[in-house]
């Protein structure tokens, strides 16, 4: 038993490498779950604002949300009746949204009052 090791043991390195790897990919996919996932379409310019507006966000598969909180069909007039009519109301609107589900959403909006309405885009 008086061998002399001339070798590195790499199997524990490994090991503590795998380990440190599952954790990262652990906490990567709980940072991320947290948003809402939209493929906003693209333009040359983009408006900045410092308040905070009211976000409404329509999805590709049709699934509508005021500020991150989920909104069943036809109940969006309800969802914003508690909110100012001089708010700002930005719309995140998926590019692959049928356009004519985006003018209903952004025509309910402003039937019920609100006047600065606004599409979020990500600039080129």
């Amino acid at each position: 038993m008086d061998r002399e090791v001339n070798q590195i043991n790499v199997i524990p390195l490994v090991d503590v490498m795998l380990v440190l790897l599952v954790i990262v990919l652990t906490t990567a996919t709980f940072i991320s779950t947290g948003q809402i996932p939209v493929n906003l379409a693209k333009a040359k310019s983009v408006g900045d604002r410092k308040d905070a507006p009211i976000v409404i966000t329509l999805t590709a598969e049709g699934q509508l949300f005021l500020n991150d909180h989920a909104v069943a069909e036809g109940e969006l007039p309800a969802a914003l009746t508690a909110q100012p009519r001089e708010s700002a109301v930005v719309v995140r609107a998926d590019k692959v949204t049928m356009l004519e589900r985006f003018v209903a959403v952004v025509d309910e909006i402003r039937s019920l009052g609100f006047q600065q309405v606004s599409l979020e885009v990500i600039r080129l």
